[in-house]
């Protein structure tokens, strides 16, 4: 089953379409759902992003990011879903995990040895959110 399970974690992020620029215009999965976005980014686990940037209606959240507040005018969706697969290969320096991606790492908890910190779906239901975020 453990066998299984990295197999279609491998597969899951073979399927990543190519970045074009600084986004990624093909989708993920099907459509976000802009509310399990906002659950998902309010909650320390498992993307954690309040713990870094601050956003519309969360309380006790970071501010070593910047803040989210507005980021759908700021960024569109593509450039969104970018930032999460992969942050790092638009901002080598960024301390930002990358969400999605799961090659190319050396120091790695067991738990997420070959599997992505999110899934395509909840990428997508984060740049949902995000994206309504005006």
């Amino acid at each position: 089953m453990l066998v299984l399970a990295a197999a279609s974690a491998s597969l899951a992020a073979q399927t990543v379409p190519a970045f074009v620029g600084d986004a990624l215009p093909v989708p993920l999965a099907a459509d976000g759902d802009a509310e399990r976005g906002r659950a998902l980014l309010a909650a320390r686990d498992p993307a954690n992003c309040i713990l870094c940037h601050a956003a519309p209606g969360v309380r006790f959240a970071g501010d070593l990011a910047p803040t989210l507040a507005g980021i759908g005018a700021r960024l569109g969706p593509a450039q969104l879903r970018a930032r999460l697969v992969d942050n790092a290969r638009i901002n080598p320096a960024t301390i930002m995990p990358s969400y999605h991606r799961v090659e190319g790492f050396t120091r790695v908890a067991a738990t997420y040895r070959e599997r992505p910190i999110l899934s395509a779906q909840q990428v997508e239901d984060l740049v949902a959110y995000l994206s309504s975020l005006k």
